[in-house]
């Protein structure tokens, strides 16, 4: 049976700063993505082998324009892809948690499907509303569609009509399919997910982004996404260190986190400066 957490997410990332948001990259409101598309993992992938080295925000945008590495048929189509796939992820490197996702998607490929969906999570307000009704169906049961369809309902009031809660609900559990946490195509069934060092660290990273410090940070809506308890994701996190992702220290009943290899010397000094 799996662990419920609490998978509000809103109170930290709606207490950050609008600056350190906006630095971190977090976005909140009651609009998203997955209105229209899902977490567009494929896209996703093609935009991230198609880019080398360190690439701008107007390099991804002639990427997919000029080079149409998507493979789509038009302009048109071309743009849309480009605007949605930059409202999830940002696709800029002045952008903590993109540019951080995007080295750890480059050294450790396991865990692309989940780094997705965690930076997606950060940036899209209709995605996290959907979160809670994944985490409440113990693993092996069926996926309940009306479930969260009622939670995205509680979050958005009546600013989307039934057909559009509809539509985002379809798209939500095709991401959540994506990421792993649900298996099928028409009815989909809660599976538990294979969770490796590097989105440990990831979740870590947001959850200390948005003020969680020690024990706690393994204790957030972030890391209630790896269906793992504290326990075992500090020992992750213990092989995380070896990577090189994070450095963790532990004295008795206490334990540090912190991430000295992820931040230039000038965003360590912002983010210091700002908690």
């Amino acid at each position: 049976m799996n662990t419920i957490f609490n998978l509000n997410f809103e109170p930290g990332i709606a207490g950050l700063p609008p600056d350190l948001a906006s630095l971190w990259g977090f976005r909140s409101g009651k609009q998203g993505i997955h209105a229209s598309r899902t977490i567009m993992l494929n896209e996703l992938s093609q935009l991230l082998d198609a880019a080398s080295g360190e690439v701008t925000r107007r390099g991804y945008a002639d990427i997919i324009m000029d080079g149409n590495c998507l493979g789509k048929r038009t302009a048109a189509t071309r743009k849309i892809s480009l605007y949605r796939l930059t409202e999830l992820y940002g696709l800029d490197a002045r952008l903590l948690l993109f540019r951080i996702m995007r080295n750890l998607w480059r050294r450790h490929e396991t865990s692309r499907p989940l780094l997705a969906l965690l930076l997606a999570l950060a940036r899209d307000p209709l995605l996290r509303a959907t979160s809670q009704s994944v985490f409440a169906t113990p693993f092996g049961h069926e996926f309940g569609r009306q479930t969260m369809k009622d939670a995205l309902s509680d979050t958005v009031g009546e600013r989307l009509n039934d057909a559009t809660l509809d539509k985002v609900v379809r798209n939500a559990a095709s991401s959540w399919t994506q990421s792993g946490h649900l298996r099928g195509r028409g009815r989909k069934t809660r599976q538990q997910i294979e969770v490796t060092p590097a989105t440990t660290a990831y979740a870590l990273l947001l959850g200390f982004a948005v003020g969680y410090r020690g024990h706690l940070l393994f204790e957030t809506p972030w890391t209630a996404i790896l269906d793992s308890p504290p326990g075992k994701l500090i020992d992750l996190a213990v092989d995380a260190k070896r990577f090189g992702l994070v450095d963790i220290k532990q004295s008795g009943h206490m334990i540090d986190v912190s991430f000295p290899s992820m931040f230039t010397k000038k965003e360590r000094e912002l983010i210091h400066g700002s908690y």
